[in-house]
């Protein structure tokens, strides 16, 4: 975990209301695990006062350069888009527990399912996923058309289907009407986005799966306990009945936590 300021390389809208920043700094080099997040100060002042976790899109190691995507939802995310090239953020990172790729093997076929803003996440694992030899499955959820964003880099890694809520493009639904439609076999599934969403995709799916949660958080590493959430089982070991999403998360096994 390092603590740094970062310079913002490049910053535009890619959707209504959604913004991609690109920011340049050697903490880059430290993000080797798809699925973390990092910690931003937008300003340095209490105004905004806390930080703001947002997960990683991907990372150029050579360039020394991080991407994130993120939704302008409050005066922090506000003001992040306001910033112009060359301005710094300070961040703090990485943190959290990514997406377990270790036991993906060659060949094997993995289903990626993603909603709204939690799909940046899956495109740096995908990119991991691609780079073992695995076979990438992903399924892509937006409101409408004009929603879509990350469809053609999805498209570069392997399947890719869209579904809108209101049939604009791809598969009217969700993407629960998606994963019933598919005919391909996967071994394992990594899923994002809002929590209606991971439910629905966590009772779709029989095979062994990975849920990414996102949640509002005060510290980010483990220490003010605003992140926190029900575990399915208590902890036998430590008889703990909750996990903090910050640390022990934000990526939990399928099952394991109550969304």
């Amino acid at each position: 975990m390092r603590l740094e300021n970062m310079m913002i390389t490049a910053q535009m809208e890619i959707a209504p209301k959604i913004f991609q920043v690109t920011l340049r700094g050697a903490l880059a080099q430290t993000l080797e695990t798809p699925g973390q997040f990092i910690h931003v100060q937008i300003e340095k002042s209490i105004d905004p006062m806390l930080r703001r976790p947002l997960s990683i899109c991907d990372v150029d190691m050579d360039k020394q350069e991080l991407t994130l995507i993120y939704r302008v939802e409050g005066k922090g995310t506000k003001r992040l888009s306001e910033k112009k090239l060359g301005e710094e953020v300070n961040v703090l990172g990485p943190l959290g527990e990514g997406f377990p790729i270790e036991e993906v093997k060659e060949n094997d076929t993995c289903l990626l399912v993603g909603g709204g803003v939690g799909i940046p996440p899956l495109y740096y694992l995908a990119k991991q996923l691609v780079k073992k030899g695995a076979n990438v499955i992903t399924i892509l959820g937006f409101r409408s058309e004009g929603d879509i964003f990350l469809e053609s880099e999805f498209e570069q890694l392997g399947k890719v289907i869209i579904t809108t809520e209101d049939g604009s493009k791809g598969t009217l639904g969700f993407v629960t009407d998606a994963i019933h439609d598919l005919t391909e076999e996967y071994s394992v599934y990594y899923t994002c986005g809002p929590k209606g969403m991971l439910r629905a995709v966590e009772n779709s799916i029989v095979s062994p799966g990975y849920i990414s949660l996102e949640e509002r958080m005060g510290c980010g590493v483990g220490a003010c306990l605003a992140c926190v959430c029900d575990l399915a089982e208590a902890n036998v070991e430590t008889g703990k009945v909750y996990a903090k999403i910050c640390s022990d998360g934000p990526v939990f096994k399928a099952g394991e936590v109550i969304i």
